[in-house]
């Protein structure tokens, strides 16, 4: 066979594989630079809002001690300096969040918080003595592999000219309407349960905070949107659009901080961590892609493996939630035998019926 023909055979024979390599290098074109940036920042918060949640802890252990308890209604903790020092920690983690806001779509960058949950998690081991089970490192490598998975496949950041912009999408009936129902069940959830479930059950507190989360976060990112668009030389600081987001961002926070700090007072920190991020992440993606229409730019294998890799991340959440319980079951050696939901301190995380 002559070498010409050789040739001709072989490109016939490879022109299938690299049709296939193009397309597939077409349908998959890689992370915006804006997309790094906002990957970059939620990391960096990532690891401080992790370690904050184990200071503050702290901090409230030793206000606890010489005061009333956050839990019981008290706040002796704003005089305790190692509960402002994670509260330092938290808000620069929080300020790096919201950078990333302005750079990324929720979607990308709310599931990276799962990496505060390992955090939060090695270091309540090593600093407070919280035990974590074996099962409780696979659920940290879950959470890795599903936010990866969601980081890979992350649509990329809406175009946005204004802060006008933002505001026409927060003011269309669909989330003006998801708006309204979360006010009125936090407004219920602290009017109603609060004083009477608050102490026991532990996803009341949680899901003041993860509700009005969601629609922080949505107004942070417009704030944030606003003031990458400002220092770029256009002057968003001239529109009352913006002042409200900031209003309205500034009032969710401290109610966030409030109910948080009440949780993390009455129960385990490896508990609250979980279950604070799966409800506050399920519940910003919804607002995200009911405000912001993510999905309306991505295809439907997109949309299903970002939803794969949130389902990863939340079996590794509940492999440290469930975990940890059965560590807390194993250590004391009590002849009786203790209620199923009882955490590290003794505080049952359901009511009991005696």
């Amino acid at each position: 066979m002559s070498r010409g023909a050789a040739g001709k055979i072989w490109r016939r024979d490879m022109e299938p594989a690299i049709a296939t390599v193009g397309s597939w290098s077409e349908a998959y074109k890689g992370m915006s630079a804006d997309n790094v940036k906002g990957l970059v920042l939620a990391l960096s918060s990532s690891f401080f809002i992790g370690a904050s949640f184990i200071v503050k802890k702290k901090g409230l252990k030793k206000a606890g001690a010489s005061g009333v308890r956050a839990g019981a209604g008290g706040y002796s903790y704003l005089f305790e300096p190692l509960w402002w020092v994670g509260m330092i920690t938290m808000i620069v983690g929080e300020i790096a969040n919201f950078a990333a806001y302005a750079f990324a779509p929720a979607i990308l960058v709310t599931p990276l918080g799962a990496l505060s949950i390992i955090i939060s998690a090695v270091l309540a081991y090593i600093i407070l003595r919280e035990k974590l089970h074996v099962f409780g490192i696979l659920g940290c490598a879950l959470c890795v592999v599903g936010s990866t998975t969601i980081v890979l496949h992350a649509p990329q950041e809406r175009m946005i000219e204004s802060v006008k912009e933002v505001w026409d999408l927060a003011t269309e009936p669909a989330f003006l309407l998801y708006a309204a129902i979360v006010v009125a069940a936090v407004l219920v959830l602290i009017i109603y349960f609060v004083p009477q479930y608050g102490h026991t059950h532990i996803m009341v507190n949680i899901g003041i905070c993860s509700l009005i989360g969601s629609l922080s976060v949505m107004s942070a990112k417009a704030l944030g949107i606003a003031l990458k668009l400002t220092f770029s030389g256009m002057n968003q600081l001239l529109y009352p659009q913006t002042w409200a987001f900031a209003l309205v961002v500034g009032t969710c926070v401290i109610t966030q901080m409030n109910y948080l700090n009440k949780a993390l007072d009455i129960f385990n920190t490896a508990v609250v961590s979980p279950i604070y991020y799966v409800m506050f992440t399920s519940f910003t993606i919804l607002a995200s892609v009911i405000m912001f229409k993510d999905w309306d730019r991505q295809n439907l294998t997109q949309i299903v493996t970002e939803m794969c890799g949130f389902v990863t991340i939340l079996s590794g959440t509940f492999l440290l939630h469930k975990t940890k319980d059965m560590c807390d079951a194993a250590v004391p050696p009590l002849p009786v035998r203790l209620p199923k939901h009882l955490d590290a301190e003794g505080i049952p995380l359901t009511r009991q019926n005696y």
